[in-house]
């Protein structure tokens, strides 16, 4: 499934070609999404895009009469092309670009386990929407930091991994990124949150927006289903340190990575590194 920053990757190489064009047409190819996509998505038409934003994993496409909600779910992805580019099969939802472009972006699905949703503009703030309202700061802003993680873990019993992952406490630590974080840290994902110290919490914090930045700049992480808005893969993975290095050598100490599940997420770790 795309992470945070394959989303942040994908949001920055669409807003050059979306922000200020007008929508011309609006192509729904096939309905049969995460949710039926519903016709008050064609309210977008011929309005002028003001904004491309990320909130989590989601895309917000804003307009003066609404927000469209882009989610790409596990194998969905977003490319600009031009009109007459031949159609794929997957090709679900597509937004036709003016005024004088005959460029477009389409929405490609295969699984069609991704979201495309609207939020007109007399419904209120965007952040109030019901899949929104809940969760937690961006990791990559000032309202996350170590008072906030640490208020977060206090007297919790479920593991350090499960707390970093939660949207509720903060949002698109993904289960590769947090696994690096915490190897990065030192922790071992299994130990329960609220016996990990301030002083470690304060350093996880630090390196769960360093990874995150990391990847964004490198255009997140290889997976199989993921491409860039042109289509090209990420390169993040060169980098990895234990996600998906099940008995390879740790790159510090060259003991064998484990894996472990964790809500139902397999775990990567090294056990002399990490405590």
């Amino acid at each position: 499934m795309p992470e945070l920053p394959e989303v942040e990757t994908t949001r920055k190489g669409v807003e050059p070609h979306l922000l200020g064009r007008s929508v011309v047409e609006l192509v729904l190819r096939e309905r049969r999404m995460r949710w039926p996509v519903d016709d008050a998505v064609l309210a977008l038409e011929g309005q002028e895009i003001t904004a491309v934003r990320r909130r989590a994993k989601y895309l917000l496409i804003e307009s003066t009469t609404g927000t469209l909600i882009l989610h790409l779910g596990m194998s969905g992805s977003l490319r600009i092309c031009p009109h007459d580019t031949e159609l794929r099969k997957h090709d679900h939802f597509i937004v036709r670009l003016g005024p004088n472009t005959q460029m477009e972006m389409r929405l490609h699905d295969p699984r069609r386990f991704g979201a495309v949703l609207w939020h007109p503009a007399d419904a209120g703030d965007i952040n109030n929407h019901p899949l929104l309202v809940k969760m937690g700061p961006e990791p990559l802003s000032d309202s996350f930091d170590s008072t906030v993680l640490a208020q977060a873990c206090r007297g919790r019993n479920t593991s350090i991994k499960q707390r970093i992952m939660d949207n509720h406490v903060v949002v698109g630590v993904g289960n590769i990124y947090a696994c690096e974080a915490l190897y990065r840290t030192g922790i071992r994902p299994t130990k329960k949150a609220g016996k990990v110290s301030k002083v470690r919490l304060a350093t996880l914090t630090r390196n769960i927006k360093d990874v995150l930045a990391e990847a964004i700049k490198q255009g997140g992480t290889t997976l199989r289903d993921f491409v860039n808005e042109d289509g090209k893969p990420g390169y993040f993975k060169q980098q990895l340190n234990v996600y998906g290095r099940e008995g390879e050598g740790c790159h510090r100490c060259q003991s064998v990575i484990k894996r472990v599940v964790i809500s139902n997420r397999s775990t990567f770790y090294c056990p002399k590194c990490q405590k």
